[in-house]
């Protein structure tokens, strides 16, 4: 077992003090830095990285460190708070910027990267806002080596480290050697590891008692000891400071772990292997490796358990983009073990489902969603009216305040949604839902197209590059399992594409599924329905949502039992509208007690009509809201009564 003895009963099982930035990698592969086109944005910073992976495994992190008044500093703050890390010590500089880090992947060797950090927040880390009280509450404090470097970041750090001291705290030292943060070297060779400097080691060394947890790569040591290409020697002059436990990681080797003297050769340390993988991304490395490190050993796991997750997290990690975001979950580690594994990580798909799926991301147990990505459907309208298309965009713009009506007087906050084109109709309308904490879904099919067509583009994947995350694909497609061999394999080609294109941008998928009238029999719908989801699921298409027409209560209970069969981390299903009218859609809700059916998206059943009034000049603005308001409140209300239809 560990000998660390962790407090128990404690708020937070870790805090980290420490760099805190944002990441900026380039999207090419195998190119300069100086010839990247596109930058990908994540959380980073080593202390950053290690509150976000324990986090992400499923323990109490919390982040002390300080960040800019401006975006990027709300970005990380609210990445961490997404993650279930506490941020209420992460201070907040009214005058400098957060700190930036861009980062090049040039070959499995060459790693440019480049610390933006001048005079940055979290260099700027204040003493005197360091809560004796809330290390108090911690199990665990880890602290970065760059925060020694600097008399204010070694004050906040002695700070902590005596309260840490005083209230039993496991006290845990990432050497985390850079040597561009100690100022030696140009400032655009940040992804040089090691330089030798006595001024550093002695640093270093003042601070080394303070600790009972010492973790660093072989050159880190170096580092800390004080002797260059000498190991042993290194990690004697450490001894010789500091009874706390060592951690030499050795990349592919695995890593050692040294509780007592130093042995004449690293080999006779007790030693726990590594895992083999193919190396895209050696950043971030370091810090998965004791995240799963830290995350196990609070869990009362011995070394050899904690080595392993620790080896496992890291092998995962430099097989994927970015650090932060390229943490592994629980689900993602249990799958790792199983012995179910693709040793290719790249090509393990499993894998990469469960990294995207179980992470932690927006809960949305419960959704009310007004559809009004109609395009063709609108056109019509105008030109029934006789006015000018200039005014869709104008009604979709007071779409939107009906929807933000209803979620105020029905306590919607957290359940409701929009599903609104992106084109010349919905664009502002689009861009007023975004952003705001709703649902909100945006349409990439050509409409009415059978075989699917993507409208706007015949590349989908280069189309979504442009889309924010938070932005839902939904894609209807006509689509029957009995279709003609050539329509069949041509639809389901477009869908894969489309899957394929949503798991590169990150935005989660809904999939439309409505039957063609004329191949389906009456009484037939819901069998069919069921092959069409499962004919999807035999592609290895697994969208986040699946949009139906209503069913039979034994409908939706044999899609739910196919889901946990084939997907149980989708998201479930919402009712479709088909332009039903809303006593017909209030009733069929009350099939729909299912748990897999989560609520429903309807659309031209709510405004249609009030919108060609409002075409034809026989309606106002204010009209116009307040009648589709009514209707979207009407079945809010049939929803969330549907268990007891009486009432």
């Amino acid at each position: 077992m560990s000998p660390l003895h962790f407090p128990l009963d404690r708020k937070f099982d870790l805090a980290c003090l420490g760099r805190l930035a944002v990441d900026l990698y380039s999207q090419q592969f195998g190119s300069r830095l100086e010839d990247a086109r596109s930058m990908a944005m994540y959380l980073g910073g080593s202390s950053g990285n290690l509150a976000f992976g324990v986090a992400r495994l499923g323990l109490r992190s919390a982040m002390i460190s300080r960040v800019g008044n401006e975006h990027m500093g709300r970005f990380l703050t609210e990445t961490l708070a997404q993650e279930g890390c506490d941020t209420s010590q992460v201070q907040v500089d009214p005058e400098r910027l957060t700190a930036l880090v861009l980062l090049g992947l040039k070959d499995r060797d060459t790693f440019p990267l480049i610390f933006m950090r001048e005079n940055c927040a979290d260099m700027a880390v204040d003493a005197a806002q360091i809560s004796e009280d809330f290390i108090a509450q911690c199990r665990a404090l880890a602290i970065t080596g760059t925060h020694l470097s600097t008399p204010g970041t070694r004050a906040a750090s002695r700070t902590a480290l005596g309260y840490a001291r005083k209230h039993g705290v496991v006290r845990v030292l990432d050497i985390d050697y850079r040597p561009v943060l100690w100022g030696l070297t140009s400032r655009g060779a940040g992804e040089n590891r090691y330089v030798p400097d006595a001024r550093v080691t002695q640093q270093l060394q003042e601070m080394l008692p303070e600790f009972d947890l010492l973790v660093g790569t072989e050159e880190e040591f170096f580092i800390a000891g004080g002797v260059a290409d000498d190991l042993i020697a290194s990690l004697r002059a450490v001894r010789a400071l500091s009874q706390a436990t060592l951690v030499v990681k050795r990349g592919a080797l695995g890593c050692c772990v040294i509780e007592g003297a130093i042995p004449d050769n690293i080999d006779d340390a007790p030693t726990y292997r590594g895992e083999r993988v193919e190396v895209l991304n050696v950043l971030g490395a370091g810090d998965a490796f004791l995240s799963g490190l830290m995350a196990s050993l609070l869990q009362g796991k011995d070394w050899a358990q904690s080595t392993q997750v620790a080896n496992a997290c890291g092998a995962i990690v430099v097989s994927r983009h970015a650090c932060s975001a390229a943490m592994p979950t629980p689900a993602e580690l249990e799958h790792w073990f199983s012995g179910a594994r693709n040793p290719k990580v790249d090509a393990d798909q499993q894998l990469a489902h469960l990294h995207r799926v179980s992470a932690a991301r927006p809960q949305w147990n419960e959704l009310c969603v007004m559809a009004f990505d109609h395009r063709s459907q609108f056109l019509e309208m105008v030109r029934e009216a006789g006015v000018s298309e200039a005014r869709i965009p104008v009604l979709k713009k007071l779409l939107v305040q009906a929807a933000e009506q209803v979620e105020t007087s029905h306590q919607l906050q957290g359940h409701v949604g929009v599903l609104i084109d992106g084109g010349d109709y919905g664009t502002d309308a689009l861009a007023s839902a975004t952003g705001r904490g709703w649902w909100v879904g945006r349409p990439v099919e050509l409409p009415g197209s059978r075989p699917l067509r993507f409208d706007g583009t015949r590349s989908v994947g280069s189309a979504l590059v442009h889309w924010p995350t938070e932005q839902v694909v939904k894609c209807l497609v006509h689509y029957h399992p009995d279709d003609s061999n050539a329509l069949r394999l041509e639809q389901e080609q477009r869908v894969r594409e489309l899957w394929e294109a949503t798991r590169a941008s990150g935005n989660e998928l809904l999939l439309e599924v409505i039957l063609p009238k004329a191949m389906t029999l009456r009484g037939s719908e819901d069998a069919s329905v069921l092959r069409a989801v499962a004919r999807f699921y035999n592609l290895g298409i697994k969208p986040e949502w699946w949009k139906l027409a209503p069913m039979q209560s034994q409908g939706w209970a044999d899609l739910h039992a196919l889901i946990q069969e084939r997907d149980p981390y989708c998201r479930g299903a919402v009712i479709l509208g088909l332009n039903q009218p809303l006593n017909y859609l209030a009733q069929s809700f009350a099939q729909a007690s299912n748990p897999v059916v989560k609520g429903f998206m309807v659309g031209r059943t709510l405004w249609a009509d009030a919108s060609l009034r409002w075409f034809q000049n026989e309606l106002d603005d204010a009209g116009l809201v307040r009648e589709v308001a009514a209707n979207f409140a009407t079945l809010v209300d049939a929803w969330r009564g549907r268990m007891n239809p009486t009432l």
